[in-house]
């Protein structure tokens, strides 16, 4: 049986831990596996708000997720095998090189006070089709859906920052997100960056 006092630990951090397991049982067991790798890396006590750790069972695939939250970015790894066990080693293995890879930039980035501004954001669906439309042959719906207009369902607002490029790609890079808005602390730019297929990054600048 594992020493729940183990468990009690994680409060002298400073932030919390949560461990959530889908499609199968966690066990106490496999739970210290994942405490023992995580309390055993390099991380910055000082910044990092909670850690989320996601083990799921999808088929023959053993996935772990990871995700570290800081002030201002997250931090996220992801490892598939057909062991949990594995998965999470490799996992943390993943979120161990990001955080020597990136340790000077994050640390000079909390340095510095970042400033920010609320953005809104549009959420869209497609709208549900009339009851003339839903009598037509199942061919014709398909078709439908390809030009049907999108509409608002709701809106919300996310924090803007003033970024440099270079950190900009320190945060795509750490929360592995496909792209990110934000304003260029030199010329004060509204710039998209993206994700290309082969790894590399594009800037999107808005003019005017």
């Amino acid at each position: 049986m594992v020493d729940k006092e183990k468990f009690a630990e994680e409060e002298a951090l400073g932030y919390n831990i949560y461990i959530i397991g889908k499609n199968f049982q966690l066990t106490d067991t496999m739970r210290a596996h994942v405490w023992d790798k995580l309390i055993k890396i390099e991380r910055f006590h000082n910044h990092i708000m909670d850690v989320h750790v996601t083990m799921e069972i999808q088929k023959v695939e053993h996935v772990c997720v990871i995700t570290c939250h800081f002030n201002h970015f997250k931090v996220k790894v992801e490892a598939r095998s057909t062991d949990m066990y594995a998965s999470i080693d490799r996992a943390v293995q993943k979120l161990q090189r990001l955080f020597r890879k990136w340790k000077g930039k994050i640390q000079d980035y909390h340095k510095r006070p970042v400033s920010m501004v609320d953005i809104t954001v549009n959420v869209h669906h497609r709208p549900p089709m009339d009851p003339t439309e839903e009598a037509n042959e199942d061919i014709e719906m398909e078709n439908l859906k390809n030009w049907m207009p999108h509409k608002v369902i709701a809106t919300e607002s996310q924090v803007l920052k003033s970024l440099s490029t270079d950190e900009a790609i320190m945060k795509m890079e750490l929360s592995g997100d496909p792209f990110m808005l934000f304003r260029d602390e030199i010329d004060k730019k509204l710039k998209l960056i993206y994700r290309h297929e082969d790894g590399h990054y594009g800037i999107i600048q808005a003019e005017g």
